[in-house]
């Protein structure tokens, strides 16, 4: 008998059939009829709108396409396919060790041509030396209890970071000041890491942006995420990984950081604030 879905995954694939539900509501045509001009069974209209069976893509095209809803087939394919995948627990990836973790991702990297990442907490993974992951992997592997692979794990990620210094691909960081001060290991460790941070600010693809405490915001201070191009993103929680692909919720994050952007000071204002959490460590 197949494992139960979690409850993120049950909760997506619920809110996925109420929306084919309103859209058939909408046209103005019972489940019926809808079977009719599907070539389908009325048995299966109901199934995907009370969520016992997920759709499939083609299920979705030929629903949308009789209730003359096309225009809503690429969000909730992406939507479909999202609640299969969007939510993937820690625990299960981090299950053989943190560094199938770090190589999990080395093909999306490799495909991907323009990175945007938002950070309230850490250091971003891409810009961290190998003291500073050593201390925040080895903290994550004790909190979890997993395997005890840190070492291994580092060197995937410096191995997987290959990509920054990759000229036909852009970067563009965003940083809460918090992440400069966070300690999350020792002040000759974290000043390596903020001096690494000064440094990477001067590869021309890359570009390094901090919120300031002082600002007044237009936006409030958000969870992690990463837009990769303007087709994926990836948004962390404390117990799971969400891979978000459909295109309006792929939009919305990039909205976020465009506002996030604006009010972050770059150049000499931003190595400013990293050179006054340099001399706080003192």
């Amino acid at each position: 008998m197949p494992p139960h879905p979690s409850s993120r995954v049950q909760k997506a694939r619920e809110d996925l059939a109420g929306r084919l539900r309103e859209i058939r509501k909408d046209a103005g045509i019972t489940g019926r009829e809808l079977a009719v001009r599907c070539g389908w069974s009325e048995s299966k209209s109901s199934r995907i709108e009370n969520a016992r069976t997920p759709p499939s893509d083609a299920d979705i095209k030929a629903w949308c396409r009789a209730c003359a809803a096309e225009g809503q087939i690429l969000d909730l394919i992406a939507a479909n396919r999202q609640s299969a995948d969007a939510h993937v627990q820690w625990k299960r990836l981090q299950r053989s060790g943190l560094r199938r973790l770090q190589e999990s991702v080395v093909d999306l990297y490799r495909q991907t041509r323009m990175f945007r990442v938002y950070v309230s907490d850490v250091i971003p993974g891409f810009l961290q030396t190998p003291g500073y992951a050593t201390a925040l992997l080895a903290s994550i592997a004790e909190f979890r209890g997993t395997p005890d692979d840190v070492s291994d794990a580092v060197t995937a990620r410096m191995r997987r970071n290959a990509v920054l210094s990759d000229g036909s691909r852009r970067f563009s960081f965003v940083l809460e000041e918090s992440v400069l001060r966070y300690r999350v290991c020792g002040a000759e460790t974290m000043a390596a890491q903020l001096g690494h941070l000064l440094g990477v600010m001067d590869l021309p693809n890359v570009a390094v942006a901090v919120v300031p405490f002082s600002i007044q915001r237009t936006v409030w201070p958000m969870p992690t995420f990463t837009v990769f191009d303007d087709s994926r993103v990836h948004a962390d929680t404390l117990d799971a990984a969400s891979a978000i692909t459909e295109p309006s919720q792929v939009e919305l994050y990039a909205r976020a950081f465009d506002r996030l952007s604006q009010g972050a000071v770059r150049g000499a204002e931003a190595r400013s604030l990293i050179a006054g959490a340099l001399a706080s460590l003192d």
